[in-house]
């Protein structure tokens, strides 16, 4: 069955989330995906549901949503702070495209953020600093930019495919929770900083070869194996 085989455009007629589905049943996750050089998908499960990985960065911005409150920085859009932030006061928004609309502040994270020191109450960056070379600096600029008691929430990946987006140009980075630890801990210190690590090796090959979350169980996700990390997240606070 494929949507070619579909007469009289049914298939454009379904909607976004009745495709995924159908993508999910056409192409299964186990049939065969352990045996076949090409993944599920190239759009890290989007066409098929939601990623992987984002089960696991919204697990951990639920259990931190106490931090994400007064003033809040986001990186490209403000969706997890729309969706998880409490009492927030002032939404902003980090990016270096001029185009994105919905940027607030627009600066490099390679270079210094042009903002006032001791502005942010939390600063929501999920998956980025894979992208950023000059990773000591930038961990350092995030903590001039927060407020004392402030809180960063990080998260990075362990195993992932290469971006296509970035490709060998930008993609710089892959993280272990104790890369994690070190990095943090030299700028906020050892006392500040909570390290987690999330996946298993089920976890690991479903998100690699393009599965969607939905493809696999609470029970599969939530077991923990950390010698198959798939994503860090660390919640680093300003003393």
């Amino acid at each position: 069955m494929n949507k070619m085989k579909f007469s009289l455009g049914i298939w454009d007629k379904l909607n976004p989330q009745a495709q995924k589905k159908l993508k999910r049943i056409r192409r299964p996750l186990w049939f065969g995906t352990l045996w076949n050089i090409n993944p599920l998908s190239t759009a890290w499960g989007k066409d098929r549901g939601s990623p992987v990985d984002r089960y696991y960065i919204e697990r951990f911005l639920q259990t931190y949503s106490d931090d994400i409150h007064g003033k809040v920085l986001e990186v490209g859009t403000p969706a997890y702070t729309d969706r998880f932030g409490e009492n927030v006061a002032q939404s902003d928004v980090l990016d270096s495209n001029r185009a994105n609309p919905k940027a607030t502040i627009l600066a490099d994270l390679e270079s210094t953020i042009n903002v006032a020191s001791n502005e942010f109450d939390c600063l929501i960056f999920t998956q980025v600093l894979q992208f950023i070379y000059n990773l000591q600096s930038c961990i350092q600029e995030l903590h001039r930019v927060l407020k004392p008691g402030g809180t960063l929430l990080v998260t990075v990946p362990c195993i992932s495919k290469v971006d296509p987006g970035y490709g060998n140009n930008k993609d710089f980075w892959r993280f272990t929770d104790s890369s994690c630890k070190l990095l943090f801990e030299h700028v906020f210190g050892s006392h500040q900083v909570n390290v987690h690590c999330y996946g298993n090796v089920l976890s690991s090959i479903a998100f690699l070869t393009g599965a969607a979350r939905e493809e696999l169980s609470e029970k599969q996700l939530d077991f923990c194996d950390p010698s198959f990390q798939l994503l860090i997240a660390v919640r680093a606070v300003k003393q």
